[in-house]
């Protein structure tokens, strides 16, 4: 190897090249994006229907249908959800991980534009959107005020939101629970039938009267004129002026039989901050940016903007993401800074004051120039990227340890400085190469996990693979300079006491041991292969889990209340939560959604579009004591189980990318009265099973409607089309929209038609309403049409084109996720499922297994691409193999490090066992290749084996200490999410070190004869 001699005789260009680097990294440090979470989003696509009267059924069949129909002929298509609900229909694609979002969404879009007119034409609006995180909002402001009219507060949100939008970095800035201000044109229907004006005259007067049509050019002379035509509204006087109906006589104004006015629409979301009136400004930031420069550019504007506010008005941040950032950030630098004074304290014990200097050196360097690639690479510094960083720590200075210490023996051995630096360096360098290949190899495969796990993670094992690199380029470059100029040999020969101690335990057990391993070499190989038996028989005590909750002291609180409830008994739901959640001293303040869900602000967590039955809460406590907060969860929990005639349900935030919900069981087949009946058994068996909570049952209840009967015959006769009966009776109940008016400031209302009295209709109502005839006769609708209760679909969901229902739960803290979805399907076993219905197990479970999948193909990988290398080191199949009996003693480390400290077998702890693949097998190569330099200088094959495993008993034992020192703060730290894999890591390195120093000189002895 000639790079350390090439780096030490052109020293000045080495050192160049990696200032360089460094301060390549430094740049990316202060400029690259920040974030609590990975920007994680499933490549998908949601089509949204609105279209107001329609049921499920109806629109099932009119909407869902054709467009599951459409959209299933694109290529990639993962899963289709649909759900269809009174006026709402919604169809969520999936696409496979890989595919190009931004394609896929485009092809969604082509498709649905192609069926448009097979859609029914009064459908109120179709929405479009692409699945991305950037729609979670960064920032949630309350304007609070009991006082003012909504307009005024309308004045200052758009005020707020002008200012804000000029921000850098700003996405999009959006005003919640606002109602929308419109023309209402309310009609007198009994005026209107002794008029015999019918309805579709007023659409049609207003629609024509309301028209823009350019009048073309005309030319004078020389000069050119524009011709103006009657135009659209000016005002609302002119609205009023519009003529309805002419007998060539008497002329019918529509203010003769209306009253025109501005007006808001029917209040559908209602919001309340700590119980007080309020409406919400959300900010969203756009992809990679920095989200501390954007917020202090907004801190400047909101200030100035407050400054200006009416006594009258509040403004109050609710929820502010960067602050979570700043706290996940600090946390993690934290553990970083933790990690590396613990990595260079067991540096400093273990070396000599210069050596332990350039090792130290190696750390900053490699985590510097790590950055800078990760930044190049398009990723942010965030909790998975710094968790990188945490991990690789004690992994970084192996090679500096592995070569400083080579050339401390060297020295001692009486080289000069250059000559011990430059073979020191040579002695180990393939060695080292190997070592670090192999660990690189272990997370290689991680970055090409094709799920939105691997998404989430990705960031990490690019980081581990940047900085190990890195810190390899420094092992064989500025690591033996440094040797070459700063080692002493004076410094060498001075050990300290816990050198001391480390060549006593060298020359005394540990002799004693290898050599008592070496003679009884088939009794330690029984032993160890029993102690990996047994550890394997105590993995079922530790569980499996997928991710923990997100320890952060927020939560959501949800209520439904049984279809068909309206707002104000959903609001009276609310209230008393409200009272509830205003007697606990914990908690901060709770924003209050009512029709709505809360404003997107966590990764995970979807917000419900608008549904009368439906209110969420946003509760933010006053400081993150995790003890406080599950007290809290609990005693809440308790109180609003007592209630009745609502849901109320608390739900905690959790780590990791989307899941449905921890437990979801899909119920699939075609009959909809057989579905429900099956939900509720599935229902009652996930209720009956301990640790469940917050069951969720769709179709638990069921929905009566009026239903309008029209006689057809009946119709007919009186020449009265049923498309006139069914607006008809939409425009008296709920209004129509027909047409818009721009104000002189170019603002837009739409201009709704609805009768006089709205607001107090009855179903005795129905008897005043008339339609016309082809005669131009006022009918009475109940000549016409009966009016009937109807039992009908609460709602009615699709998964892949197939109608389902999904049972969904959480799980209680303290419960296995994984024990609990286990019993449940053991009882859905044994439930007799009528043909053609079966049930899916959804949630967590399927989440779990499709990610756990992925890293099971990462470990299989790994292992032979770590193979392949050492193939190609050792130029042997056996040897490789001893190597990697590192493995098996590591899970044993693994299991019972799992085991004594209560965690699980989650995904990060499924991430650390597949680290450790590439970490363990490190020492083994370092004692196997200098085992066979020893023999290649003559040794026999036992002093070979024990010259071997006492030279490099003190660098396998440091690099493992540094590890462990690296790891150590993130494990007791890092909360539930980090500590599986930070046991997972320090109990099998640990296991793994001290039976490698063992176990694998018996099974050189075993596999090699002294001929070889």
């Amino acid at each position: 190897m000639r790079l350390p001699k090439l780096a030490i005789d052109n020293y000045q260009f080495t050192v160049v090249i990696l200032l360089l680097l460094v301060i390549s990294g430094i740049v990316s440090f202060f400029t690259m994006p920040r974030s609590e979470d990975p920007p994680v989003a499933k490549p998908g696509a949601s089509v949204v229907v609105i279209y107001p009267g329609a049921n499920p059924a109806d629109l099932e069949q009119l909407i869902v249908d054709p467009l599951e129909e459409a959209i299933n002929e694109l290529d990639d298509v993962k899963r289709i959800n649909s759900h269809c609900e009174d006026g709402i229909a919604s169809v969520h694609t999936e696409f496979l991980v890989g595919t190009d979002p931004d394609e896929k969404y485009s092809d969604v879009v082509q498709k649905v534009n192609s069926i448009r007119s097979q859609l029914p034409q009064d459908i109120l609006y179709i929405n479009l959107f692409k699945w991305q995180v950037s729609d979670v909002c960064m920032l949630q402001l309350a304007l609070i005020s009991e006082t003012v009219s909504y307009s005024e507060l309308e004045k200052e949100a758009e005020r707020l939101k002008k200012s804000l939008e000029k921000v850098s970095g700003v996405r999009k800035v959006d005003t919640w629970a606002l109602p929308k201000q419109e023309v209402h044109v309310n009609v007198d229907l009994e005026t209107m039938a002794q008029k015999r004006i019918a309805l579709k005259q007023i659409f049609g007067a207003i629609q024509s009267a309301n028209v823009n049509i350019p009048g073309g050019n005309l030319d004078i002379g020389s000069k050119r004129f524009s011709i103006q035509t009657s135009g659209s509204y000016q005002s609302l006087d002119d609205i009023r002026q519009t003529i309805v109906n002419s007998d060539g006589a008497n002329i019918v104004y529509l203010r003769d039989i209306a009253d025109v006015n501005f007006n808001y629409e029917d209040i559908t979301y209602h919001a309340r901050l700590n119980g007080k009136r309020s409406i919400f400004v959300t900010i969203n930031q756009k992809e990679r940016t920095n989200i501390f420069d954007i917020m202090k550019n907004l801190d400047a504007k909101i200030s100035d903007f407050k400054s200006k506010l009416p006594e009258s008005i509040q403004l109050y941040h609710i929820f502010n993401q960067s602050e979570s950032v700043a706290n996940r950030m600090d946390r993690f630098f934290s553990n970083l800074l933790q990690g590396m004074v613990l990595v260079g304290l067991v540096i400093f014990l273990s070396l000599s004051f210069r050596a332990a200097w350039i090792v130290m050196v190696a750390i900053p360097i490699s985590i510097l120039i790590g950055i800078g690639f990760v930044d190049i690479s398009g990723y942010g510094l965030e909790q998975m990227s710094i968790a990188g960083l945490v991990v690789v720590l004690g992994i970084l200075v192996d090679n500096a340890i592995v070569v400083t210490e080579n050339a401390s023996r060297f020295i001692k051995q009486g080289y000069n400085h250059t000559d011990a630096a430059i073979e020191g360096t040579k002695q180990v360098g393939w060695a080292i190469v190997s070592a670090t290949a192999t660990t690189i190899l272990a997370f290689v495969p991680m970055i090409m996990m094709q799920d939105v796990t691997g998404d989430f993670i990705r960031s990490m094992p690019i980081t581990v693979v940047y900085t190990l690199t890195a810190s390899l380029l420094v092992a064989l470059t500025i690591t033996p300079y440094s040797c070459s100029k700063f080692l002493k040999i004076e410094k060498v020969i001075k050990e300290n006491r816990v050198q001391r101690l480390f060549n006593y335990i060298i020359t005394s057990p540990y002799r004693k041991t290898l050599h008592f391993s070496l003679s009884h070499h088939r009794l330690v190989l029984v032993i160890t292969i029993a102690v990996f038996l047994f550890s394997l028989a105590l993995f079922p005590l530790v569980g499996v889990s997928f991710f923990p909750k997100a320890e952060k002291p927020q939560f959501v609180i949800n209520i439904d209340t049984p279809k068909g409830t309206n707002l104000d008994k959903t609001d009276a739901v609310a209230r008393y939560v409200e009272l509830v959640l205003a007697s606990r001293n914990e908690i901060k303040h709770y924003a209050t959604n009512i029709g709505h869900g809360n404003p997107r602000i966590y990764y995970n967590i979807m917000s419900k579009s608008e549904r009368s039955t439906h209110a969420q809460f946003f509760v933010q406590l006053k400081n993150n004591d995790l003890k406080i907060y599950q007290e809290l969860i609990a005693d809440l929990r308790q109180i609003f189980s007592r209630y009745p005639a609502a849901k109320i349900e608390i739900k905690e935030l959790e780590q990791g990318p989307p899941v449905e919900a921890p437990i979801a069981i899909k119920v699939l087949g075609e009959n909809l009265d057989e579905l429900s009946k099956l939900s509720r058994q599935v229902e009652q068996i996930i209720v009956s099973t301990p640790g469940t909570v917050n069951v969720d049952n769709p179709l638990r209840t069921t929905k009566t409607d009026l239903h309008v009967k029209i006689n057809r015959d009946k119709a007919g006769m009186y020449g009265v089309l049923l498309v006139d009966i069914d607006r008809t009776v939409r425009t008296c109940f709920a209004g129509m929209n027909i047409s818009q008016y721009r104000d002189a400031r170019g603002k837009e209302y739409d201009i709704i038609v609805r009768p006089a009295n709205q607001g107090k209709l009855s179903i005795n109502d129905f008897d005043k309403i008339y339609v016309t005839s082809a005669t131009g006769a006022q009918i009475p609708l109940k000549q016409l049409a009966a009016i009937e209760f109807k039992s009908t679909p609460i709602q009615i969901d699709h998964f892949n084109l197939e109608r389902e229902v999904t049972i969904t739960a959480d799980v209680l803290s303290g419960y296995s996720v994984d024990k609990v979805t286990k019993k449940i399907i053991a009882q859905l076993e044994k439930m007799n499922f009528p043909e053609d219905y079966r049930f899916f197990v959804g949630g967590e479970l399927e989440s779990r297994e499709e990610s756990f999948g992925g890293m099971t193909r990462a470990i299989i990988i790994a292992m032979l691409g770590i193979f392949g290398v050492l193939v190609l080191q050792f130029r042997s199949f056996r040897q490789p193999l001893i190597v990697f009996s590192a493995i098996p003693l590591a899970i044993i480390g693994s299991i019972v490090a799992l085991l004594l400290t209560g965690n699980s077998f989650s995904f990060t702890a499924f991430v650390g066992l597949t680290s450790l693949v590439g970490i363990v097998v490190n020492n083994s190569i370092i004692l196997v290749d200098y085992t066979n330099k020893l023999k290649d200088d003559g040794l026999d094959l036992i002093s070979a084996l024990k010259q071997a495993g006492e030279t490099r008993f003190r660098p396998i034992i440091l690099t493992t200490g540094t590890t462990i020192g690296g790891l150590l703060p993130l494990t007791l730290q890092g909360g539930t999410l980090w500590a599986p894999m930070g046991w997972t890591i320090i109990g099998g390195l640990t296991m793994s070190t001290f039976l490698t120093l063992v176990v694998v000189p018996v099974l050189y002895k075993i596999f090699t004869s002294d001929s070889e």
